[in-house]
């Protein structure tokens, strides 16, 4: 197991080299160049259209196709983006990377932006219904319906990947991170919190995406909501610090950081590659799971649900990891030693004895249970693409059960093997929005003239 390990540990430190971070850096910058900028100059129109995409008779009057509501497509895709790599994460990139690692994740978090808007677009144009009236989407529908069958082998491998993926990235590890949490912070055996998740997973689960949706758009708002506010709580307190802080995150990204207290000093290339790969990590952009969700949207339009899907990494990273990010430095904590979840409860806790703790350890629980529902959608229509529609309920059941594994076991492994599958992704992705950006930005630059 040990060489299995080793082996997994060396592959992992390849597929998130300096050639993927620039794979996917690239991309985002040659697709926000293509688009002329239009995903940082329309922000303000995305807000305004996922708000009205809340709209139910809108919808109905339109006679629009699709399930769920653009608002509830977003946050089915936010409730699997917004999870532990906003707590433990963001702890992790600073506590390795220096607190110059925030501006890398904000960097990628701007220019993911034109890749999640690419990936919607892409999800929506290229769709397909199959025989239960579900709305498929995502890179394998866009490789097939897109570039042709010389290119299928391509979607079959992000498939293949995608759904090898979800349980570890998006079932195991956030069980196992709750499991965690819960214990450090409340006491409460691993056994109990796998039993709880085994419930809430398979009630909400086997109700296929719409139930997923419904839960999504009232879970996510209120938890995101309630953790940025207490974040907040912590910024207000050192506000006078604000500016200082902000100066010192964007002077640590271009200059090594000095060991100080325990921590242990970090190069520039530290804070770029640790910055970019928990930023991805974080918001997801170029992955290509986002899409799958957004692919089932009620829209006619690709354009307009590519406009809301970006705000996805806006909300994300610059909204709540931030949060985490500026809490953890100007609490001063990221020089303690103290690393991950722990690192961002030590900060919060500074400004709110005993309390700062609980939410942040309320906020992961609910971050990471979100999580599981929202890739459940991710590798349910990876599976129904490899082996057809059979395979639905076969899969939701196997996802229920892995809650519990999660929840109980060691997961160093896993985890290895999640983020190394997680990188695998994004290959076969993001080779398709480089060869369907020609489409992408047709379709944007017809949806700017005809408004």
């Amino acid at each position: 197991m040990e060489l299995i390990t080793s082996l997994l540990s060396d592959l992992n430190g390849l597929v998130w080299g300096k050639p993927m971070l620039i794979m996917i850096f690239g991309t985002g910058i040659f697709l926000m160049i293509g688009l002329r900028f239009m995903p940082l100059l329309n922000l303000k129109q995305g807000f305004k259209l996922l708000w009205s995409g809340r709209d139910k008779s809108i919808q109905d009057k339109e006679a629009l196709e699709g399930e769920i509501s653009p608002f509830n497509a977003l946050m089915t895709s936010l409730s699997a983006t917004i999870g532990t790599g906003n707590i433990t994460g963001v702890a992790t990139a600073i506590f390795i990377g220096g607190p110059g690692a925030l501006f890398w994740m904000w960097i990628t978090a701007l220019i993911g932006m034109a890749t999640k808007y690419a990936e919607a677009v892409c999800a929506v144009h290229y769709r397909e219904v199959d025989e239960n009236g579900s709305y498929l989407g995502g890179p394998m529908y866009y490789i097939k319906n897109g570039l042709g069958k010389k290119w299928l082998w391509l979607g079959f491998l992000f498939a293949l990947f995608g759904a090898l993926a979800s349980f570890g990235i998006g079932n195991t590890v956030q069980a196992n991170s709750v499991a965690n949490a819960l214990e450090a912070q409340f006491n409460t055996p691993h056994w109990v919190t796998a039993v709880i998740l085994l419930l809430l997973t398979g009630a909400v689960v086997l109700g296929g995406i719409k139930r997923i949706a419904q839960v999504a758009g009232k879970l996510v708002p209120f938890m995101a909501l309630a953790y940025v506010s207490a974040g907040l709580v912590v910024l207000i307190t050192h506000f006078s610090e604000i500016p200082a802080a902000l100066g010192f995150i964007v002077e640590s990204a271009f200059t090594p950081v000095a060991a100080t207290g325990g921590f242990a000093g970090a190069t520039i290339m530290m804070a770029i590659q640790w910055g970019v790969a928990r930023g991805i990590f974080s918001n997801e952009a170029g992955l290509g799971s986002a899409p799958i969700a957004h692919a089932a949207a009620k829209t006619n339009d690709p354009v307009r649900q590519g406009t809301i899907a970006m705000l996805g990494t806006f909300i994300d990273t610059i909204i709540v990891c931030s949060i985490t990010g500026l809490a953890i430095v100007l609490t001063g904590v990221w020089t303690t030693g103290v690393k991950g979840a722990a690192l961002t409860i030590a900060a919060f806790d500074q400004v709110m004895p005993e309390m700062g703790g609980v939410v942040v350890t309320l906020a992961q629980a609910v971050f990471a249970f979100t999580t599981i529902l929202g890739w459940s959608v991710y590798g349910e229509r990876c599976t129904e693409y490899l082996f057809g529609i059979r395979s639905v309920l076969i899969f939701r059941v196997l996802w229920i059960l892995a809650v519990p594994v999660g929840a109980m076991g060691d997961l160093t492994f896993i985890w290895l093997l999640a983020d190394t599958l997680n990188a695998l992704m994004a290959l076969p992705n993001l080779i398709a929005l480089l060869l369907l950006s020609p489409v992408i930005f047709k379709l944007t630059r017809k949806a700017v003239h005809s408004h």
